[in-house]
């Protein structure tokens, strides 16, 4: 009897810097095992710099989608043959699909993600937000809360045409009137987890709700320091979950 030939690994993976902390690659694994998904494989691929990208694609011939994190969310643009609507008007991608046809088309699944994790803590107080860092992951935030209806201001390190404050000259003042914090810079990551982004946490009250894009630690010193407030907090994790569940169904899409 003639033995049908094996079905080809359709593989996917993670395009980043410095990111053998993965969460997409266990949580896929895990997700594969579960769900008794086979033929699929998920893995890293660590670059110093996105000219490697190309590589990549040549020696992958199987490769049918990726997510990207930092720092290539918006340098990877350039390689894709287009983007859809959202990220395109993002102008950051974190998740390419690889067509039949090698066709590279990017989408932003992080304002999935973010929407999906924040609303069910946000209330009728929570107009203004502040986001902290102003990388690719930042304009997937801002899109979301453009989207819901919120005000928000950028924090940066230094003045650019972008940033409204930097924390130099951040006030109480300001974050009093700002009742949302948004962290999407990686200060706090593993193993750094002493580190926080400086703002004023004195002024942080029980009607704030801190938001930090990072997951590990479970609870950086950012989400502390408000914790210690009564402050609302969230970490990444759930964010993280939205987004990747939003990437298989792309992935798997026609």
């Amino acid at each position: 009897m003639e033995q049908k030939p094996e079905k080809a690994l359709n593989k996917l993976g993670l395009l980043g810097k410095n990111i053998s902390y993965s969460f997409s690659r266990a949580y896929f694994k895990s997700k594969f095992q579960r769900e008794q998904i086979t033929h699929w494989s998920y893995e890293n691929f660590d670059i110093e710099h996105i000219e490697a990208f190309p590589k990549i694609l040549k020696r992958n011939p199987n490769l049918k989608g990726l997510n990207v994190t930092i720092p290539f969310k918006q340098s990877i643009i350039p390689y894709l043959d287009k983007l859809d609507d959202q990220a395109n008007e993002i102008g950051a991608v974190n998740t390419i699909k690889i067509s039949n046809e090698k066709e590279l088309i990017g989408y932003n699944t992080d304002c999935y993600g973010f929407e999906k994790s924040i609303s069910p803590i946000l209330h009728s107080i929570h107009k203004r937000a502040l986001i902290l860092g102003t990388g690719g992951a930042s304009k997937a935030i801002a899109f979301t809360l453009k989207k819901l209806g919120i005000e928000y201001n950028y924090v940066s390190r230094t003045a650019s045409n972008l940033a409204d404050y930097t924390y130099d000259t951040l006030t109480n003042s300001d974050i009093s009137k700002h009742l949302i914090i948004i962290n999407c810079t990686p200060l706090g990551t593993f193993p750094k987890i002493e580190d926080c982004p400086d703002i004023p946490y004195e002024a942080i009250s029980e009607n704030h709700i801190l938001f930090d894009l990072i997951y590990n630690p479970e609870e950086t010193t950012f989400l502390k320091r408000g914790k210690e407030k009564g402050a609302t907090i969230c970490n990444g994790q759930k964010m993280l979950e939205f987004q990747a569940e939003k990437s298989w169904n792309i992935w798997n899409s026609d």
